[in-house]
């Protein structure tokens, strides 16, 4: 049970440390030092809060989980199984024969301030950020810019919680952040601004706004939000409006809708207390918008389709056994790449969910209890959502894995990389850091899907994160497994330094074959159901290049926290012409059909030449 300090004590205690005090914050028992055992906001729920679900015995559905498919997994990690078959393709692509298993670059000793929060905006610059509590950065604000004076603080803050990263020049500008973004979700707008809904304390009733102008700052909306929303998921939809779903103790869902406004009305919404249990484990739901307009939505150890609208539960799925998956077990999760067809109805389109990794329901609880570190699941489940019959289907991954991101790569393949083998999320709760990234590639049969890429250096667990650059390149940062910047005496000292991973398809003996995008002669923008031309100039050594051969994908840049990357999805356009004319060749394809498959935004559109992705264009859909 947690022990209540008398306000009056809890101030003269808090103040100290970081200016802080929160009428809010719970002050429970906690592993670590003398900040983590008198504060730590990030403590889940462990008795009052919960206690009627106790008694009711609500376990969040995962009471029986333990199945013999599961278990083998658990036994042998060397066990390998599929139920499900080949999903067929074209001849073997020369990148995925390559034997290059990646390369990792170190591209900047400081990212000025923790990387928790990531998210890649349509003017190639990097939005980082972390949280305005946890004591000074690496980087101050610049000399013009006005120091806030926080909630209860003496003094005004001038260190930097957020910055702009340049990815081409590595240049860093420390932004002002107003209201805690700690643990928020956020999301591209239909314009290409950023979205940020929720956080910590003041901030979890906040929106904030960011423009992509060269010195565009925060501006920051408080205490518009319905409900309060930490650890929530924030998921496009098909006219560009955002639902905010979920937070710890929120059982409800809200509309931040076009033109950023908002609603501040809030839907009940009780699957999110069905799915909570005594260490939540259901917190940043997995949320995908569907080809028919409806949510897949993910929380714990079960699934459903929700037509937000009308509040109506469509559908539940089979529960997916072996533990939990979202936050604190945190597991990954995307929507698999769609593939589109000419002249195609929105609703015809395949979805299909894949689900990796994350913890025992119990696994938190034992880390805090008896200081045992549980092994991290080691499975991996589709569900193809459109199906009338769907079942989850099941394979093992190469490892262990816990905290880790999921990111879809500009050819279909998915990247799993960062986390660890033992414990979930927290401070300080997970051991024996993952450095081997794998690569899924979906399309191939059952028992060759997964390959071991080069083993990472540095640790990346609790608040790392990474994403997919315009040129095909990942940027790894992250990594804060400490109650505020924490450099010495610790096991996992905060992590700073950011890197750039090159997967198999940048095998320098590949790069004679990579597209190249002709900008000034391809499309910028979009329409729905329209043909879309980009011209490209490619290296084939002689050889005819096939349409066949080519592929155009369309990527939705995501925004990336605690393990999961929201609004994240790939499409694979329909080619519908491919002609050669003085070395250019012109491509005709077919734009996505409607929203539900492309919510309006900014997209990086790829060519793919036999596994060989081009750099990036951006194009924007509306």
């Amino acid at each position: 049970m947690a022990m209540l300090l008398p306000p009056k004590a809890l101030c003269l205690l808090l103040l100290p440390l970081l200016f802080l005090s929160s009428a809010r914050s719970q002050l429970l028992p906690f592993r670590g030092g003398l900040f983590d055992r008198l504060f730590n906001p990030e403590k889940l729920v462990g008795g009052s809060q919960l206690v009627r679900d106790a008694t009711v015995g609500n376990d969040g559905g995962v009471v029986g989980d333990e199945g013999e498919r599961t278990a083998a997994i658990d036994e042998d990690p060397g066990f390998r199984f599929s139920l499900f078959g080949s999903h067929g393709g074209d001849d073997a692509e020369d990148a995925s024969e390559t034997e290059f298993e990646g390369k990792w670059e170190l591209v900047s000793k400081s990212s000025g301030v923790s990387a928790m929060h990531l998210q890649l905006l349509p003017n190639n610059k990097a939005l980082i950020f972390d949280s305005t509590v946890l004591g000074p950065s690496k980087i101050r604000l610049a000399k013009n810019m006005v120091c806030p004076v926080r909630p209860q603080a003496k003094a005004p803050d001038c260190w930097a919680h957020a910055v702009i990263y340049d990815i081409e020049t590595r240049a860093l500008r420390p932004l002002s952040i107003i209201t805690d973004p700690w643990c928020s979700s956020g999301g591209l707008g239909a314009d290409g601004n950023f979205v940020s809904t929720g956080g910590f304390d003041a901030g979890s009733q906040s929106v904030r706004f960011l423009g992509l102008c060269d010195n565009c700052n925060w501006r920051d909306t408080p205490n518009v939000l319905g409900n309060g929303r930490w650890y929530s998921t924030q998921t496009k939809l098909e006219d560009g409006a955002f639902i905010v779903m979920g937070g710890r103790r929120s059982y409800s869902y809200e509309f931040v809708t076009v033109n950023n406004k908002i609603s501040a009305k809030t839907t009940f919404f009780p699957f999110l207390e069905e799915t909570t249990d005594l260490d939540e484990n259901n917190l940043y739901p997995f949320v995908n918008l569907l080809p028919d307009g409806n949510l897949f939505v993910f929380a714990n150890s079960r699934s459903i389709i929700l037509d937000a609208r009308r509040n109506k539960i469509i559908r539940e799925f089979p529960r997916l056994i072996g533990g939990s998956r979202n936050y604190p077990a945190s597991g990954m999760s995307a929507l698999l790449p769609m593939v589109l067809k000419n002249h195609v109805d929105s609703r015809m389109v395949k979805a299909e969910v894949i689900v990796c990794g994350g913890a025992k329901s119990t696994a938190y609880r034992a880390v805090e209890k008896n200081n045992m570190f549980m092994p991290a699941l080691q499975d991996c489940a589709r569900l193809v959502v459109t199906d009338p019959n769907a079942q989850w289907q099941k394979e093992a991954m190469p490892s262990r894995r816990v905290m880790g991101d999921m990111l879809i790569l500009p050819t279909g393949d998915l990247l799993m990389l960062n986390g660890a083998t033992k414990g979930t999320a927290a401070w300080n709760f997970a051991e024996d850091p993952n450095y081997v990234p794998v690569l899924y590639s979906p399309q191939k049969p059952a028992g060759e899907r997964f390959r071991e890429l080069k083993a990472a250096t540095i640790p990346r667990m609790y608040h790392s994160t990474s994403m997919v650059l315009p040129d095909g390149r990942i940027l790894v940062a992250g990594s804060n497994t400490n109650p505020t910047y924490q450099f010495t005496n610790v096991p996992y000292p905060t992590e700073l330094r950011m890197e750039k991973f090159s997967p198999p398809y940048l095998n320098p003996a590949l790069q004679k074959y990579r597209p190249e995008i002709v900008a000034e002669l391809t499309d910028k923008k979009m329409g729905y159901n329209r043909s879309f031309y980009i011209k490209f100039r490619v290296n084939s050594d002689g050889r005819r290049v096939r349409k066949r051969d080519v592929k155009v994908t369309m990527y939705a840049p995501p925004f990336t926290t605690h393990g999961y990357s929201m609004n994240q999805r790939l499409l694979q356009l329909a080619n519908t012409v491919l002609r050669n004319e003085g070395g250019i060749y012109h491509l005709d394809t077919k734009s996505p059909p409607s929203g539900t498959i492309a919510p309006p935004g900014h997209y990086l559109v790829f060519v793919v030449y036999k596994g060989v992705p081009s750099v990036g264009a951006w194009v924007q859909i509306q």
